[in-house]
């Protein structure tokens, strides 16, 4: 299986994006809902370490990003975070952009995220991109071991099928808008149909 062509090498930079409005609202999500959602998320990947989650949009087939379900908080969630997804993929030009993952990834201070790959065939094709509404200047994310800072309201896409990490080494949280995104008009691999069939993978 290969990713999808169009998809960043290393990280690319999509440019600033307003956030404010979602800054202030997930700066006021009590701890006991951040606990709730992160008991609650379907990503329990062993990479992710301690790294707290609030899933909004997931795909019910990781081997088929083009199955997703609205999770519970999406319908409140959604006139917040629409317009931030919508400027930050601005550059790509796609008419009928789709997004399958949409979540709140919080790294408390010391958090590292192991060197992983996104391995699931769900994640190969779609674009992965962070929005950072809360960084510090010690929070490095590394991708093929390059070390990279993303400031807070800058979109960038990131090459989650290379090896990549996060670091938090500094004293407040990391908080970044996670989301997937892809171009239902782009042609579907040749290889999907025998990912597909070989398993129903649900997440």
């Amino acid at each position: 299986m290969y990713p999808n062509p169009r998809k960043t090498q290393s990280i690319r930079r999509l440019g600033p994006v307003e956030v404010g409005a979602l800054r202030a609202a997930v700066a006021a999500i009590p701890e006991a809902l951040w606990d709730a959602e992160n008991a609650g998320k379907p990503n329990k990947f062993e990479a992710l370490d301690s790294t707290r989650h609030i899933v909004f949009r997931f795909v019910s087939n990781l081997r088929d990003w083009r199955e997703s379900y609205d999770r519970p908080l999406w319908a409140e969630w959604r006139p917040l975070l629409e317009p931030v997804l919508a400027a930050a993929t601005a550059p790509y030009g796609y008419a009928r952009g789709v997004f399958p993952r949409v979540m709140l990834a919080r790294m408390r201070p010391g958090g590292v995220i192991q060197p992983h790959r996104d391995a699931n065939p769900a994640a190969k094709w779609p674009h992965k991109i962070h929005v950072p509404l809360e960084t510090n200047d010690a929070v490095t994310f590394f991708v093929d071991g390059v070390g990279h800072h993303l400031p807070v309201g800058e979109a960038a896409e990131v090459n989650n099928m290379g090896v990549h990490a996060v670091t938090n080494a500094g004293a407040s949280d990391r908080i970044h808008l996670i989301f997937e995104y892809y171009d239902l008009d782009q042609p579907e691999p040749e290889w999907l149909a025998a990912v597909t069939a070989a398993s129903p993978g649900t997440a």
